[in-house]
């Protein structure tokens, strides 16, 4: 199965993620990841495995205050773990 969560507010949005991913992992899945959003640019990490795994690709992470992570059961195509930021284009 899958699971999200959501976070946007004052602290960083990333422990709050992450931790919140950890609550989800009783579900079953593959891979995580987890965007993160500033004004105009979004920085997505994914990982294949654990999200403790994800957790330690996150520990540089600048300090955003809104994002969204995801757990992932994959049916269709493959794990990757493409970290990258895309700049949001009229979004």
């Amino acid at each position: 199965m899958c699971g999200i969560i959501g976070y946007t507010g004052y602290s960083n949005a990333t422990g709050k993620l992450i931790n919140g991913l950890k609550t989800l992992e009783y579900r079953g899945y593959d891979s995580a990841g987890i965007a993160l959003s500033s004004n105009e640019k979004t920085k997505i990490i994914k990982c294949a495995g654990r999200v403790s795994e994800l957790e330690k690709l996150c520990e540089n992470t600048t300090r955003l205050n809104t994002g969204i992570g995801h757990t992932r059961w994959t049916t269709h195509g493959s794990v990757n773990q493409k970290i990258h930021t895309r700049i949001n284009s009229g979004i």
